[in-house]
């Protein structure tokens, strides 16, 4: 599904992306029609940009996200500020593309971001990470009665340190010689294990627990 307000450039991405074999189940130019056609089609990826009318496109995100969390959100948007880069990742997005990216490129990002990698523009990944430590440094909340982190197995843990350091599925996949759909389950028991929604929030797990720092 396409999201964006200009119809031109909405047009062109959804004509791009079916050339290239992908499915436009929806495509919407404004927050509130981008939420109602979200629930109605259940897109794999949502190709979503910031600047909405009637509905910021980070809340387009958070709503469309709370009802079908497995949707992998990818933002095209025309601004690579820091601060709306680190919004749209806390608000769920798994990637982050701004619109000078060639279309080729576009067409990488929404197929690495249907696997679940978290795919951003050249630069802005290690924004996400930098902030993702300085959240780590800082003390956790008081809370005496969290039950203990679940456990995982010794392969989960192997590819949540692969996964922190920033490895896509593939490139797991042929360091510890299994196959990418085998990479793909343990990432998924992974989450569904530490009740996380996402690949971002996977890497942001790993990095407080000082896993990307493991040889």
């Amino acid at each position: 599904m396409v999201v964006d307000d200009h119809p031109m450039w909405r047009d062109a991405v959804a004509r791009d992306l079916e050339k290239a074999g992908f499915d436009i189940v929806a495509t919407a130019g404004d927050g509130p029609q981008a939420v109602r056609r979200a629930r109605a089609t259940a897109p794999d990826v949502l190709v979503l940009d910031l600047n909405l009318p009637g509905l910021p496109g980070v809340q387009v995100c958070k709503e469309v996200l709370a009802e079908r969390s497995e949707v992998r959100v990818l933002v095209l948007s025309a601004s690579g500020e820091h601060a709306d880069v680190l919004e749209a990742v806390k608000s769920g997005a798994t990637g982050y593309l701004v619109k000078s990216a060639s279309t080729d490129e576009l067409i990488e990002a929404v197929r690495r971001t249907a696997v679940g990698d978290a795919v951003f523009t050249p630069g802005l990944a290690g924004l996400v990470l930098g902030e993702y430590r300085r959240l780590a440094t800082e003390p956790p909340p008081a809370t005496p009665d969290e039950p203990a982190a679940p456990q995982l197995t010794e392969r989960e843990t192997e590819v949540l340190r692969l996964v922190a350091k920033g490895l896509s599925y593939k490139q797991i996949a042929e360091r510890l010689v299994i196959s990418h759909r085998t990479v793909q389950n343990h990432v998924q028991n992974t989450l569904g294990k530490l009740q996380l929604h996402n690949r971002v929030e996977l890497v942001r797990y790993a990095i407080e627990r000082g896993l990307d720092e493991t040889d």
